[in-house]
């Protein structure tokens, strides 16, 4: 029995399918979002009544969730994942075949090195830069660890996986204590050799390392001793140019990193030499500055900057010259609060690397800066990694800002998806009301137990706060607990990231394809609007178009420049400067998009997060292709290559094919570049022309994008999807029709992952009107010599529908095109089967 209004009730088999799914998630609570997707589409009915009432055409019903389609697989896609038994390794010979640093700087002598050293002459006169060690000084096997004889990658490696090795402490709480117990004023900090210097310097603690180095030894000393640190830090935290500015000593930066380095050196030998079953290591400790590339300074101009990344660049690769020469045994980049800055110094990593030739093991560590798990430029501690993994670190994590206890579900979700080892080195506890830490040893002790009976981390240390006796406690604490394991290394995927990251492999967009948007609006040759406001320098209106884009189903954001009229330079970089201050946009990566190698450069020097770069093709020629393809890798992008060589565009399937093959085997062979990180565009071309030679175009680009993912492992394919059908501009429901039929069978029957469109209109093919369905079928597929002509009447008539529309007319009647037959019906007797003639039929007489 029901109380119902009987002339209002539908049977289920009455209702749409969408609507019965909307229905039973609501009914039987399927899903958590059922009220929501109900709200809206009542809102959806709503204004079709609306629309009905005014004689208006009704809005665009929403999709709701869609069932995600299969991703097309190929044979490198079944790779079952095997036990990791080292980090990922960098791609240089050195660190490819684990070649032992001899520890010779002093043959060191890339005119980029000798540079920094002339230099630092007027400061510092022929320093000992060469720490070598006699082969036979300690025996061969682990643990023993002799420079110049030994892998530090291997050592490292060994150490990490055999227990959770032990950092250190904080070296400004040391100092401060030391300050309580002993004189440590102004005049200490000059010492004899600044007792004039021309502003004060009391605070400079890097300084101590030339002033007063039996402090920073003493220091040290006691983080080896009575901590029982496996590696220490290098008093250098503030020792480039740029923090040095602050105390004008910005000539002493070499000096101040050498000096660090050395009195660590030195600390870690004289200990080891006690006992060289356990080897101390110096890390070289790369700080932030005081500056950051990603925030700008003015609350009136969000792309103001107060340093660039070509000095970041710079003043980092002159600090890793000090460290080096002083003895360093690793090098880390700490304390990310901006991951830009992280970048520039990664950079300078990788250039001291490529000319020197060494092998030297880098660690990364980030720091979030409150409960939201954010660093201090936006992005999550999963985008932080994936922005910097391309550096091929041996050792990431996070360090500063928060306490053991408040760090515990960032250290999760970051254990969760680093490839290499991890490490934490919290401080202790929370500051207090007077900038004091109150943790006991105990008490962080136990605040990091949390991340040993989980098995996330490799090392551990401390932070703000902590001091011998505080590591000595952690690690004890740690002695009981096994070390994280590395994870398992499976099929390599395309890992972007803008304040959040994002796994291409993984992606299904909107319609329920796997399929990345990439959103098209942010282009000037793809939207008048847009290039009206460049060309107006209204930047503040042009976010608003790339924030709609994301919330049309963007996944990524091309962003294109490219006008005679415009300052391309200029424009990408303060587009991007001001996008990457905007959270809704900046949320995810850019594609970085210019006819102009420089333009795309320039902008990639922005982005915190790790980007796309469109375009770079062999037109310009094998050496510039390598030579731009390396300078991209240098900063951790992806690539679009497109499908073009020095004899000019691929057009048909065959040159499609060859191209990209040439172009792969160059970036993976020579450059290694890493293959997954390679989006071929093999050139959408425009069909439906009325000319014969483009009507296959189509089907040539889908058939060449299975064979380049057959012939081409891990690659990506994309195309700028409006291209196909630009002879149909004016009638956008005839653009993204043909547009969803190519989409619908290029990825899911080819396996295209990318592509540049608007993704507010993109139409999914089960959406098509059947004969709209079977015009662009054959169309795209060729299928039909009149295809075009049909498709033009049809043009035609949904032109003819917009105009009555406009003068409030019924619309015209629809041309039927060609119908399918259909089949006539069939009797026994249509069935007897043909028998041979043996004369003519007879009269009937």
């Amino acid at each position: 029995v029901g109380i119902v209004n009987a002339k209002e009730l539908l049977a289920k088999d009455e209702l749409e399918n969408d609507m019965r799914i909307l229905c039973e998630n609501l009914v039987f609570n399927k899903t958590e979002d059922a009220t929501d997707e109900m709200l809206q589409r009542t809102a959806y009915e709503r204004a079709c009544i609306d629309a009905r009432k005014k004689g208006l055409p009704p809005p665009r019903k929403p999709r709701g969730k869609l069932e995600k389609m299969p991703r097309m697989q190929f044979s490198y896609d079944n790779v079952q994942p095997k036990p990791g038994v080292e980090p990922p390794l960098p791609t240089s010979d050195a660190a490819q075949n684990h070649v032992p640093n001899p520890y010779l700087n002093s043959k060191l002598t890339h005119e980029k090195i000798q540079a920094i050293r002339n230099k630092a002459k007027a400061t510092i006169q022929d320093p000992n830069i060469d720490f070598s060690q006699p082969e036979d000084l300690y025996p061969q096997s682990f643990p023993h660890f002799v420079r110049g004889r030994d892998s530090l990658r291997e050592y490292i490696t060994s150490l990490f996986t055999s227990k959770i090795a032990i950092y250190d402490g904080a070296m400004g709480t040391m100092i401060q204590n030391y300050a309580k117990k002993n004189k440590l004023d102004e005049d200490e900090y000059r010492g004899d050799r600044f007792k004039n210097w021309s502003c004060n310097v009391k605070g400079n603690n890097d300084m101590l390392s030339i002033t007063q180095p039996h402090i920073i030894s003493g220091i040290y000393k006691q983080y080896l001793e009575e901590g029982g640190s496996n590696l220490i830090g290098t008093n250098t935290f503030s020792s480039t140019t740029i923090a040095m500015a602050d105390y004008e000593m910005e000539e002493y930066a070499y000096e101040l990193n050498y000096e660090g380095a050395r009195l660590a050196r030195e600390a870690c030998d004289e200990v080891t030499a006690k006992d060289p079953t356990n080897p101390r290591f110096v890390v070289g400790a790369i700080g932030p500055t005081n500056r950051t590339a990603s925030i700008s300074p003015s609350v009136e101009d969000p792309s103001a900057r107060n340093v660039d990344f070509d000095e970041l660049v710079e003043t980092y690769f002159e600090q890793i010259v000090g460290l080096m020469d002083g003895g360093a045994d690793i090098l880390m980049v700490e304390t990310i609060f901006d991951t830009l800055n992280a970048k520039a110094a990664l950079y300078a990593v990788g250039e001291y690397l490529e000319c020197s030739g060494l092998d030297v093991p880098v660690f990364v560590s980030g720091t979030l800066v409150d409960q939201s798990g954010r660093t201090l430029s936006g992005q999550t501690g999963e985008a932080f990694y994936a922005s910097i993994r391309h550096a091929k670190p041996m050792c990431v994590g996070l360090n500063c800002a928060l306490g053991a206890q408040h760090m515990t579900p960032f250290v999760e979700r970051l254990s969760k998806v680093v490839e290499c080892f991890m490490h934490v080195y919290s401080n202790a506890g929370l500051p207090n009301a007077m900038g004091g830490y109150d943790e006991t040893p105990d008490d962080m002790a136990r605040n990091n137990k949390v991340f040993f009976e989980n098995g996330w981390l490799n090392m551990v240390g401390g932070c703000c706060g902590s001091t011998p006796p505080h590591i000595k406690a952690i690690r004890e604490m740690s002695e009981s607990f096994k070390p994280r394991k590395l994870p398992d290394v499976g099929r390599p995927k395309m890992w972007l990231s803008g304040l959040e990251d994002l796994v291409v492999e993984d992606v299904h967009n909107h319609l329920g394809l796997p399929f990345l948007n990439v959103g098209e609006r942010c282009n000037i040759s793809g939207s008048l609007r847009f290039k009206r406001l460049m060309m107006n320098g209204d930047y503040g209106t042009a976010m608003d178009i790339a924030k709609k884009q994301v919330e049309d189903g963007a996944h990524v954001i091309d962003i294109n420049v490219d006008d005679g009229l415009l300052d391309g330079l200029a424009a990408m970089q303060k587009f991007v400067k001001i996008a990457v201050t905007e959270p809704e946009v900046s949320k995810v990566p850019f594609m970085l998009d210019a006819s102009k190698f420089d333009i795309v450069v320039a902008g990639m020097k922005w982005c915190q997060g790790k980007s796309i770069i469109n375009s770079i093709s062999l037109k310009v020629g094998e050496e510039l292709f390598k030579e731009q393809a390396t300078l991209i890798k240098k900063h951790g992008a992806a690539v679009v290559v497109m499908a073009f060589d020095e004899e000019g565009q691929a057009a048909t399937e065959e040159e499609k094919v060859r191209i990209c093959k040439r172009s792969y085997d160059i970036l993976v062979n020579e450059v290694k570049f890493p293959p997954e990180d390679i989006i071929f565009d093999p050139n959408v071309l425009t069909i439906g022309t009325g000319m014969e030679e483009h009507n296959n175009y189509g089907v040539d680009f889908i058939n060449a994008t299975k064979r380049i993912k057959e012939e081409c492992p891990y690659v990506k394919i994309s195309g700028g999807i409006s291209n196909l059908s630009f002879g149909f501009r004016g009638v956008t429901k005839i653009r993204e029709s043909i547009h969803s039929v190519f989409l619908h069978h290029a990825i899911l029957d080819a396996g295209m992952d990318v592509g540049i469109v608007n993704a507010k209109e993109l139409l999914a093919k089960d959406e098509l009107e059947n004969d709209m369905r079977i015009l662009c079928e054959n169309l795209v597929f060729n299928k039909t010599e009149d295809a075009t002509d049909e498709m033009l009447q049809r043009t035609a008539y949904e032109r003819a529908c917009i105009d009555a529309r406009k003068k409030g007319l019924p619309p015209p009647r629809k041309p039927r095109g060609k119908l399918e037959k259909m089949p006539r019906m069939q009797f026994s007797y249509d069935n007897v089967q043909p028998k041979p003639g043996v004369e003519p039929p007879l009269p009937t007489s």
